[in-house]
């Protein structure tokens, strides 16, 4: 069975007719060019390679050189395929499958899912636990200078407030955290908001209070958790967890080359519209927990954070926004006392 195609010899643009037949599981090719003159070649079978099919679009067989074979009659070809007992590969033969492709697609979404619930936060903490303090510390910085060119403003607290309450904090016993560190180097910072009452902790060791939530709370043992609640944040690397899942080939990038400039980029979006997940909120909570039993202070203290929080206006809820609070989180934390 002899096929008509269509020889390029790989090093010039030139045409040439001929067909192509099969004897012994060695491919003839044989034809007469005006320019070549005979045209002859075989190679064994094993030695080519074939394209794919792909709708009416001419197949090709190519030669170990880089000559090739342009098919101008693909139904004739595809019996000459059948008849040497060539079988496409698995993917091919599943490309060509509507059912095998749903499947496969199917298959697909259920791995990403799957990926995203487990794989993505196991391996953010790992990831996160690993980065070098150097990059947490540029990565925070970076992000408090940008707040504070967008939504905060000096603190207007009295000087003698913002030391209290630093010195209150201070006093108090700290924790290891679930992975027996120790409580890492950190700086409360106040700032005032053009978002309202919010507090929240940066990879470089700031936990950022707002006015807004010193007056809102009016309550020192109240704000003592919001701090212990950040400082767990802080010390499980919840935000790097969190931006390496939001900036996952970017954290790689990071640990590979040590560029970190295409993560602090990302970074004012995700600060901007961060969102804990229910683990890590708990982490925290748990946290804040252990710190009040540590230092004998009331988990009534601690849950009227969030239903204040809760009661608070509209215009409040900046916190909120970031740190869901819910009558089960209130509920388990009263439950600890």
């Amino acid at each position: 069975m002899a096929i008509s195609a269509f020889y390029f010899d790989g090093k010039t643009s030139r045409k040439h007719v001929v067909t192509l037949r099969v004897e012994d599981d060695v491919a003839i090719v044989d034809g007469i060019s005006s320019v070549a003159g005979v045209v002859e070649r075989k190679c064994p079978l094993n030695d080519l390679r074939v394209s794919e099919r792909v709708a009416s679009t001419s197949r090709k067989v190519t030669f170990p050189d880089g000559a090739f074979l342009e098919i101008t009659d693909n139904d004739a070809f595809n019996t000459l395929l059948a008849n040497t007992g060539h079988q496409d590969s698995m993917v091919v033969r599943m490309q060509q499958s509507w059912s095998a492709t749903v499947k496969v697609t199917i298959a697909l979404i259920l791995i990403l899912v799957l990926g995203y619930v487990y794989v993505l936060p196991a391996a953010s903490r790992i990831i996160a636990n690993a980065l070098p303090e150097s990059i947490e510390h540029s990565i925070g910085s970076g992000a408090l200078a940008f707040m504070d060119k967008q939504v905060l403003l000096p603190s207007q607290l009295p000087q003698q407030r913002r030391d209290a309450i630093v010195t209150r904090f201070k006093s108090l016993t700290t924790i290891q955290n679930a992975d027996g560190e120790a409580v890492p180097d950190y700086q409360i910072v106040f700032r005032k908001s053009r978002i309202g009452p919010n507090a929240f902790a940066l990879p470089s060791g700031q936990i950022v209070v707002t006015d807004e939530i010193v007056t809102l709370l009016n309550d020192d043992d109240a704000l003592m958790g919001v701090l212990a609640h950040e400082l767990g944040h802080l010390h499980q690397h919840h935000l790097m967890r969190r931006l390496v899942q939001t900036s996952t080939i970017a954290a790689v990038s990071t640990v590979l080359f040590g560029d970190v400039s295409a993560l602090v980029a990302n970074i004012p979006t995700v600060m901007l519209d961060l969102k804990y997940s229910r683990d890590t909120e708990e982490e925290a909570d748990d946290y804040a927990v252990k710190m009040f039993k540590a230092n004998g202070l009331s988990m009534q203290s601690l849950a009227s954070v969030f239903e204040k929080l809760g009661n608070a206006s509209k215009e409040f809820s900046s916190y909120l926004s970031t740190h869901p609070a819910s009558h089960d989180r209130i509920v388990r934390i009263l439950k600890a006392e």
